[in-house]
């Protein structure tokens, strides 16, 4: 698949992936009225989930599987985890009180870690395997 279509893919899997990223997230603080940072390492997790679950079999499908992909895949979030969360509490320590200011510090930090997966997904997780020269199919 192309760029252009796996980018494409990869945004709409973002999409369906971050709502359940953000509803979690508001449905713990607002509802649960738990700790902000506990909040988005769980709601991190499932948003996660989910988006390793619809881009492996929709956005990267010519990739193979095996417990090495999964093994990457796992180091990626694991690094992606600490740099959202992080994120997450650095915006609200620097961002001023306002109404949305939990929607913010989620924002940016979704942003962070967004582009660093999708780069990370493309050219090493989900990296399609190479031929050698000369031995493609037609």
């Amino acid at each position: 698949m192309s760029l252009v279509g796996q980018l494409t893919r990869f945004v709409a899997v973002g999409v369906a992936s971050a709502a359940v990223d953000y509803g979690v997230y508001q449905l713990l603080l607002l509802a649960v009225g738990m700790d902000p940072h506990v909040a988005k390492g769980i709601s991190f997790i499932l948003g996660t989930t989910t988006a390793y679950l619809l881009n492996k079999r929709f956005t990267f499908t010519e990739a193979g599987g095996g417990k090495g992909r999964f093994a990457g895949f796992v180091a990626l979030y694991v690094t992606t985890f600490a740099i959202n969360v992080g994120v997450n509490a650095l915006a609200l320590a620097f961002l001023p009180q306002m109404s949305l200011r939990t929607s913010v510090a989620w924002v940016i930090a979704q942003g962070c870690a967004t582009v660093i997966n999708f780069v990370m997904l493309r050219t090493v997780v989900f990296r399609a395997p190479r031929t050698a020269p000369g031995t493609e199919t037609a």
